[in-house]
């Protein structure tokens, strides 16, 4: 257990330091579940505060996250006969199919938003013409993942410089 935050620690600098490098067309995959919301407090933590987080804060999160999916599970009582449940009770990771508002529940406000075609048509590469059917809109979240929404639904997710998933 010693080792698990310098560990946390390196995956997260070797993922902003793929982020800051160029990348080809190989290095975007598309995914049907992105990052966790674990995975982007410390893409941010790390980023804006160059270390990773103490255990106290660490534990700080985690506890205000099981409030906030809580709170939100007992006003949407639909949720607990979807298969989305899971996403949001064990796993906390973003996956097609969830609302703007479970995605901002779970990691917080993009870092960027777009409607731009060619922003968007960009950054999703060679998986564009698939993606375009349905993207409305692109949000930004560190760690180099891309949201794509059509009205308030997550359609699709890219990611740059992660193996393939």
């Amino acid at each position: 257990m010693a080792f698990a935050r310098p560990l946390a620690l390196w995956l997260v600098l070797v993922s902003l330091t793929g982020c800051a490098t160029g990348t080809s067309d190989q290095d975007v995959q598309r995914a049907a579940e992105g990052p966790t919301a674990e995975e982007v407090f410390l893409n941010r933590f790390v980023g804006g505060y160059h270390r990773a987080p103490t255990f106290d804060e660490s534990l700080a999160f985690r506890a205000e996250l099981e409030q906030r999916v809580s709170d939100y599970l007992s006003k949407h009582p639909e949720l607990n006969t979807s298969p989305r449940v899971s996403h949001f009770t064990f796993h906390r990771r973003v996956s097609v199919g969830m609302s703007r508002e479970e995605v901002v529940l779970l990691v917080g406000a993009p870092d960027e938003t777009t409607r731009g075609e060619t922003e968007m048509q960009a950054a999703a590469r060679q998986f564009w013409p698939a993606v375009k059917r349905h993207a409305g809109e692109m949000w930004v979240y560190p760690g180099g993942w891309q949201f794509y929404f059509d009205t308030d639904r997550l359609v699709d997710l890219t990611v740059v410089g992660k193996p393939p998933l």
